[in-house]
């Protein structure tokens, strides 16, 4: 089945559910599915019952589709993604993206947590992705392009809403809560980086390292979806020899953490995307 017709097959599965109404999808990373406990829900779909969708095999992700509000803003929530290095192919990891510009979604919120690549980057601190460099090996438009879903080369010049990132900066000076713009550098995983590819991906010029995100950015570019994207820094990664021993149990408490002050924010962006 060509994945047009994967994404028709999900589309057609949500909408007998429920007649979407938001333009606007968050997807919730590792850690911050807590933030789905803040929404006004009218429906929850499983990702197992959506056809075609995989299911997260990560801690932190709940693997649910769910409709509903926050701050009476209509959203469609991703809780739950998917990971390259689970084994999924990049058309796997993406495919939740296409199937929400499928349903209506114009605007893209996109969530993650990520090693801070700078000396002031602490665990907790927000980072607005301003761009990225893609260090992963395999793209998700590789391979035969469908027009039906986008343009063989993709421009990625004006890809994150910087109009947000400003908004967001000023909501943040505003409530004292630390936050900057910075690069967000995406590798396989799921080994953590060394200390020596900590300090390359700091030369380069990243703020932020993560798993994730990018290729969800570069298939909603593909499909002409706005993007905002937001980092949580779950641990210090830059100078050296401040770097310590991290668990994928860290990561979650320091997510689990920072999602009231991400509730928050989106409280005050929503509308404006709405």
């Amino acid at each position: 089945m060509e994945l047009f017709d994967k994404i028709q097959a999900a589309e057609k599965y949500i909408s007998s559910k429920v007649t979407p109404q938001s333009k606007i999808g968050i997807v919730l990373g590792t850690g911050l599915g807590a933030l789905a406990e803040e929404v006004e829900i009218e429906l929850t779909i499983e990702f197992k019952d959506i056809p075609h969708f995989p299911e997260p095999t990560v801690l932190g992700h709940q693997g649910k589709m769910i409709f509903g509000s926050i701050a009476g803003v209509q959203v469609i929530l991703l809780a739950g993604r998917f990971h390259y290095y689970e084994g999924y192919t990049m058309e796997e990891v993406t495919f939740p993206i296409r199937v929400l510009s499928a349903i209506g979604v114009k605007q893209l919120v996109l969530s993650n947590v990520a090693g801070g690549l700078q000396e002031d980057l602490l665990p907790g601190h927000l980072v607005f992705l301003k761009d990225h460099i893609n260090l992963q090996h395999a793209n998700p438009l590789r391979g035969k392009n469908d027009e039906r879903l986008g343009p063989r080369f993709p421009d990625m010049l004006k890809t994150y809403r910087k109009d947000l990132n400003q908004k967001a900066l000023e909501f943040c000076e505003k409530m004292n809560i630390p936050a900057r713009q910075g690069v967000y550098v995406a590798l396989a995983g799921p080994n953590l980086e060394t200390p020596a590819e900590y300090n390359f991906l700091h030369l380069i010029g990243g703020d932020v390292v993560g798993m994730s995100t990018v290729p969800e950015v570069i298939v909603a570019k593909h499909m002409a979806m706005d993007v905002f994207a937001v980092s949580i820094v779950s641990n210090k990664c830059y100078p050296i020899e401040s770097i310590t021993e991290t668990t994928i149990e860290e990561v979650v408490a320091v997510a689990n953490k920072a999602s009231e002050q991400l509730l928050r924010l989106m409280k005050e962006l929503l509308p404006l995307m709405n």
